[in-house]
């Protein structure tokens, strides 16, 4: 996070970006009670992910989540795209398996690609459940596809 990021911390903790993510999700949440369930509801949220993407303020950014989308739902084609404050999210079951965060999202060095509690990821009494990802080549793409199938169980 930048210093200036940090010095725009107010006084309930939160940063500008924090607060901003807090009310994209409480947009999302209002948008999926007026949704219809069904394919309906799925073309929206994959068009919301569509958007959210394309809506980031860096090329280099934009280029890496688009690209990240393509290979997670290539990967667990079982997973619904939705969004989750805001960044691009994958659920299984309607709950969000893993997340695309842009770097620009809360101005971070690098975009992060993360997994919830429901990832079966699990590896003994230790193991990462979030990695930073600052280009994606064909070794990247082997790994993620790995983690997103092995996440699903």
């Amino acid at each position: 996070m930048s210093s200036e990021s940090r010095a725009s911390t107010s006084a309930d903790g939160f940063t500008a970006e924090e607060r901003a993510a807090m009310k994209e999700r409480a947009e999302e949440l209002r948008a999926q009670k007026g949704r219809v369930k069904g394919a309906a509801k799925a073309a929206a949220e994959l068009q919301d992910v569509l958007d959210a993407i394309a809506k980031l303020p860096d090329d280099a950014d934009r280029a890496l989540a688009e690209r990240l989308h393509v290979v997670i739902t290539e990967a667990g084609p079982q997973l619904a795209p939705r969004t989750w404050y805001g960044m691009p999210a994958y659920a299984l079951d309607g709950k969000v398996l893993c997340f695309v965060q842009p770097a620009s999202k809360f101005d971070t060095r690098y975009t992060t690609l993360g997994f919830n509690d429901t990832a079966q990821l699990d590896d003994g009494a230790m193991w990462p459940a979030s990695f930073a990802v600052t280009s994606l080549g064909p070794a990247e793409q082997k790994t993620i596809t790995e983690l997103v199938q092995r996440a699903i169980g």
